[in-house]
């Protein structure tokens, strides 16, 4: 198969012997919409900029559409890349900001007068050509930045936190436009992010970085509900972690010895043996409450032997979201969110309760 792109073993080290990006391999198809997502100071961005010829690699290979690019100068790659700033000239007007890079490439005026009207009426940047983007919103400065970038027709667009500095609301309908934009157009998107909301709503697929290393490429849903490492599990989601022991596998669950009696989970993408040791993810959206009033032996038939007692501290109604807060026997606490309707009348703060699950529903981590 022909990638679009393509990271071999790439490494970066600085000059004092700090290692920044260690082993990152990675395929990317045409058309693919790939966001970074880690902690600050994970490598993500250093790895965007070597993609985009900033950055120099220290080792491994990268290569656009089969091609090495190593070695080659920014202008002379198919790429293009929006910073979180935009870098917009403020003394340019619109359209002379979207205009600058074909310009600078000695396009044909006619040619790119046609290419910056195009890409102006596209993202409805038209009645605001011949104003300065000082005198815009941040929505309409991003846009600018996008259509600067588009107009040159890149190969691969590369996105370094572009949404960090607009405002919640901004960023939902920036996120959105975002991805319409991305399937009109077929290209390819590296994006940059510390948001996992963003990551989560906008991507084909999620590369999770920890010091400077992949811990994880998945599908967002994959990643949200089978996470392969505990910093996966504890970066992304809402996921509370059961250590134990593997005591037997068999079928399409593992039964794990915790301290709250023998529980049992779907294993991850990795091998599983009696005496691991082992921890259950338990995403907050699989768990469900239940009163100590009802009876504990049915509770356990219906959930798979899943059951921990708790203790209801806390119970808070935010519009129709429910928001719980319990305790577990070793002192633990956890927090779910459930829909009203689920739990009127059902709980009480102050009173003692289950924890259950389905085991098809956590995820077994051999540590």
């Amino acid at each position: 198969m022909a990638y679009d792109l393509q990271l071999s073993h790439i490494g970066k080290v600085y000059d004092n012997g700090t290692p920044a990006v260690i082993d990152f391999n990675l395929d990317v198809e045409k058309g693919e919409f790939i966001a970074f997502l880690g902690p600050s100071g994970c490598g993500k961005s250093t790895t965007l900029r070597m993609i985009a010829g900033f950055e120099s690699i220290s080792s491994g290979d990268l290569l656009i559409a089969g091609r090495r690019v190593n070695d080659l100068p920014p202008e002379k790659r198919p790429t293009s890349m929006i910073f979180q700033n935009y870098a917009l000239f403020p003394h340019m007007t619109v359209r002379q900001n979207v205009m600058f890079g074909l310009e600078v490439k000695k396009l044909p005026t006619a040619d790119a007068r046609r290419k910056v009207g195009r890409a102006l009426d596209m993202l409805g940047l038209s009645e605001v050509a011949d104003v300065r983007p000082t005198r815009l919103s941040g929505g309409q400065r991003q846009r600018i930045a996008l259509a600067r970038s588009l107009v040159m027709e890149p190969d691969i667009l590369l996105l370094d936190e572009p949404l960090g500095a607009l405002d919640a609301n901004l960023r939902k309908s920036i996120q959105n436009e975002l991805k319409l934009l991305q399937r009109e157009l077929g290209i390819t998107f590296v994006f940059v992010t510390h948001a996992q909301s963003e990551a989560l709503a906008l991507s084909d697929r999620i590369v999770v970085m920890n010091a400077g290393r992949v811990e994880q490429v998945s599908p967002p849903r994959e990643l949200y509900t089978r996470p392969q490492s505990i910093f996966v599990a504890r970066f992304i989601g809402s996921n509370t972690l059961i250590s134990g022991q593997v005591r037997q596998v068999g079928g399409d669950a593992v039964s794990i010895e915790t301290p709250f009696g023998i529980l049992r989970a779907e294993p991850a993408a990795q091998p599983v043996a009696t005496g691991n040791a082992a921890s259950i993810v338990l995403p907050a959206e699989a768990m469900h409450v239940l009163p100590a009033t009802m009876d504990e032996a049915e509770i356990r038939a219906h959930h798979g032997s899943n059951v921990i007692p708790c203790m209801i501290n806390r119970l808070q109604l935010v519009g129709h979201i429910l928001q719980i807060g319990m305790t577990l026997p070793n002192g633990e606490p956890v927090s779910l969110e459930g829909h009203v309707d689920k739990y009127r009348d059902l709980l009480s703060a102050g009173s003692p309760g289950y924890v259950a699950w389905n085991p098809a529903d956590a995820t077994l981590i051999v540590q």
